[in-house]
């Protein structure tokens, strides 16, 4: 891979991390004024419009990918890690559902190993192992891990999600489909099977007010949106492992704009569990992500 790919990659990769993170705190917050599944199909589904509004402005086909995969991913990546989350976080707090969702690597990583041949180095393993002592310290399953139902949620989300992302890569692998336009119809599908979610289970009415439409106007167009995109050419370009595993920024991140902002604060062995998550990013994007380029 050119060096200059590599280098739009890991910018793509940083600025998705600090849109990710904030965005953890801004669905804990709207979900005073709307239930998880309502907002979670009017993110996407607002969301996946903005996308085909830019596949038009940059004249770029509109005619999807191959639909069945295509709905595959949108099914696993958008309706239920979306879905799943959302629903996490009506009892969990915002840093710990987002700590429990980024999981997802170590379920990536052996996804890719047996879909796609990605076979980990042993940095790679390293840095799996530094990051798996860092979640093991955060979520202390040896202790109470409050709301079972939230924890096992959160999780859930975070194996749909990598089974997401490893079908996108194989996508791009097998069909080299324009980012920008997977990207919206994978939203698209996985939106509609959301909305569908939403008309039959029973929740609050949506409350119209400046918070909630801030909210969602900042998951729209930079969570969804933007982010969503920018994740999909980190996955073309970036090996799987290497993607899934500095995706664990976006939870290190949470934890300290949840603390900041909604008053969650970290117990210590949370913050020795971030320590060793960070050693294990170091390991792997760091180095492991300059050695593959």
């Amino acid at each position: 891979m050119p060096p200059s790919p590599s280098r739009g990659a890991l910018s793509a990769l940083l600025v998705t991390i600090l849109i990710w993170a904030y965005s953890w705190v801004v669905m804990k917050q709207v979900l005073a004024y709307a239930g998880p599944f309502h907002f979670a199909a009017l993110r996407y589904l607002l969301g996946a419009a903005v996308l085909f509004a830019a596949l038009l402005l940059s004249r770029q086909s509109l005619r999807p990918p191959p639909l069945g995969p295509t709905l595959l991913i949108g099914l696993c990546q958008t309706t239920a890690f979306q879905g799943l989350e959302q629903w996490a976080l009506l009892d969990g707090g915002a840093g710990h559902v987002a700590l429990l969702a980024y999981t997802m690597p170590f379920w990536a990583v052996l996804l890719a190993w047996l879909l796609l041949g990605d076979r980990p180095t042993a940095r790679h393993w390293l840095g799996l192992a530094l990051a798996a002592i860092g979640l093991l310290c955060i979520i202390e399953p040896w202790r109470d891990m409050g709301s079972t139902l939230s924890t096992t949620l959160a999780i859930a989300g975070g194996v749909a999600w990598a089974a997401g992302t490893v079908l996108s890569k194989r996508m791009f692998l097998r069909h080299a489909p324009s980012v920008l336009n997977l990207t919206a119809w994978q939203m698209l599908l996985g939106g509609i099977a959301l909305g569908g979610i939403a008309l039959v289970v029973p929740e609050r009415p949506i409350e119209w007010n400046w918070i909630f439409i801030g909210g969602l106007t900042y998951s729209v167009l930079l969570a969804s949106s933007l982010a969503w995109w920018l994740w999909s050419i980190v996955l073309q370009r970036l090996p799987t492992t290497v993607a899934s595993v500095s995706s664990l920024g976006v939870p290190i991140v949470s934890v300290l704009l949840a603390w900041l902002i909604l008053h969650e604060r970290p117990s210590a062995m949370e913050l020795v569990g971030i320590v060793f998550v960070l050693l294990g990013l170091f390991a792997v994007s760091g180095v492991g992500a300059q050695r593959r380029s």
